[in-house]
């Protein structure tokens, strides 16, 4: 509740104290076509970091691997355009502090900290840590949770097995 009434009233009012003090100071037209040019300045920033994002994200597909931070900085670069599109010069600054590549990379790696991602049946589900989710204690609405590391140490051991168990056919050819 406390975000909401965060967002939807005391942001418009903060953005318009600053709109008014900027007026005064540089005059109501040079306000407003500074507003649009960091609209337009963030829409090209948006366009050019979202495709790279996007590129990351399909080149982290093709080689069999999650793209859990390419989808994090797609959600962020997200947020930082409506932001842009928002008439103000906060939602200007937080919006800018989201498309920047450093900026987005640290957000990034803060909200995957956060988040835990195991893997189904069907796929990859990502849920929020900490907490229980709606769908129960596991967290999973498609089944068990089955998270990537089962003994908590962080590692990931990757390797090659082979399976040499008899097979029927081979049963076969001996006999």
């Amino acid at each position: 509740m406390s975000i909401f009434l965060f967002v939807f009233i005391v942001m418009p009012i903060a953005e318009m104290a600053v709109l008014i003090q900027v007026g005064s100071v540089i005059g109501v037209f040079n306000t407003i076509g500074f507003v649009l040019l960091t609209a337009v300045a963030g829409a090209w920033l948006l366009r050019q970091q979202g495709l790279a994002t996007l590129l990351k994200a399909n080149q982290r597909l093709s080689s069999g691997e999650l793209p859990a931070k390419e989808v994090a900085e797609g959600l962020i670069l997200a947020v930082g355009g409506v932001l842009l599109l928002t008439p103000g010069f906060i939602t200007d600054a937080v919006g800018f502090l989201c498309l920047l590549p450093f900026s987005r990379h640290w957000l990034a790696a803060q909200a995957l900290k956060r988040m835990v991602a195991t893997n189904t049946s069907g796929g990859f589900y990502f849920r929020a840590g900490g907490g229980q989710s709606p769908f129960g204690d596991s967290g999973n609405p498609f089944g068990q949770q089955r998270p990537f590391d089962r003994d908590g140490s962080g590692d990931i051991i990757e390797g090659e097995y082979r399976d040499e168990t008899e097979t029927n056919h081979d049963r076969l050819d001996k006999k």
